[in-house]
């Protein structure tokens, strides 16, 4: 195994503490790019490595700070920074100082080559079918398609958030009617809270699999997924099957407690798949204060596969 391969040993501690909601993108510039919500929520940080092992030594580079007041001057929480046409988008959740929970999704720009220079530039609000809570916005290509998946306060207003996915038309603009993908049904989604959250996909073995985050943020946050066959119409929720079952759970025997909001990536050859995800190291946490806690980290977990190519995340 190369010493830039994750080992065994490497799952079991976490990969950068303090940093929940974790993005890792493999550009290839040979580069991995990391991102996430840093404790204060004020700010969006970059950092890139030859290796995920290596994101961990790695210098962050602030390259967007919130607003003072108004909009995005609050809670900026879950960056995702992608590759689109040859410009950079970060897209990422914010409210406002005087309404924290007035919680949208925005966007910024990048048209350098290099992440790091160039200027990031905000691109506005991304805008679905109706106005309400929104967060945790992913974007992926599929056969030349780029689609947008999100979680949403539903205009019934039932639960807290669920998923939608619709094709973009520009990387700021979506393409309407959104497609509820999913909503909180099962006892595991609606622990303290009845959520959807932290979409993520991953395209194998003639499937897209769609991974999401549920319950509350303690112990019982966990991770669902969705799966459609890779040539099926992906805006139409028939062709989606949705997992009775969680695929990522508190594992207190190894120390990892509300695993969720996860991204993947690939080893340098593309041989392996690779699960980031962020957990605390602990179980007991005020649901209150619960975002406020620090100590959810980024950790990183080989994935292996079952006979029917589904991903194993445990």
């Amino acid at each position: 195994m190369n010493i830039t391969d994750i080992t065994e040993a490497d799952e079991k501690k976490p990969l950068i503490e303090q940093r929940a909601d974790p993005y890792v993108y493999f550009h290839k510039d040979g580069y991995y790019y990391f991102t996430a919500s840093t404790p204060e929520y004020d700010r969006i940080e970059l950092r890139r490595a030859w290796s995920v092992k290596a994101l961990a030594d790695a210098e962050p580079l602030v390259i967007w700070r919130k607003h003072p007041d108004g909009p995005m001057s609050w809670h900026i929480w879950a960056p995702e920074m992608h590759y689109i046409d040859g410009k950079w988008f970060i897209y990422f959740a914010a409210g406002q100082a005087e309404d924290p929970w007035y919680i949208r999704t925005w966007i910024l720009e990048n048209d350098s080559k290099d992440p790091f220079c160039g200027e990031w530039k905000e691109k506005g609000m991304l805008i679905s079918g109706w106005d309400s809570f929104m967060l945790d916005c992913t974007v992926f290509e599929h056969y030349d398609n780029w689609y947008a998946v999100w979680a949403q306060k539903s205009q019934e207003r039932t639960e807290n958030s669920c998923l939608y996915i619709a094709q973009m038309t520009t990387p700021y603009t979506l393409k309407l009617p959104q497609t509820l993908l999913t909503r909180p049904e099962f006892d595991w989604e609606c622990k303290g809270f009845k959520v959807n959250e932290g979409p993520a996909v991953l395209q194998r073995n003639g499937k897209v699999f769609l991974t999401y985050s549920a319950s509350a943020t303690d112990a019982t946050y966990c991770m669902g997924m969705l799966v459609a066959d890779d040539g099926a119409d992906l805006l139409d929720a028939k062709n989606w099957k949705k997992l009775d079952k969680p695929v990522l759970v508190t594992d207190e025997k190894a120390g990892v407690f509300g695993p969720g909001h996860n991204s993947f990536t690939t080893s340098r050859d593309g041989k392996e798949d690779y699960l980031i995800y962020h957990a605390r190291p602990y179980a007991e946490v005020d649901l209150s204060f619960a975002l406020y806690d620090p100590n959810r980290h980024a950790w990183v977990k080989r994935i292996r596969y079952d006979s029917n190519g589904f991903p194993l995340f445990m």
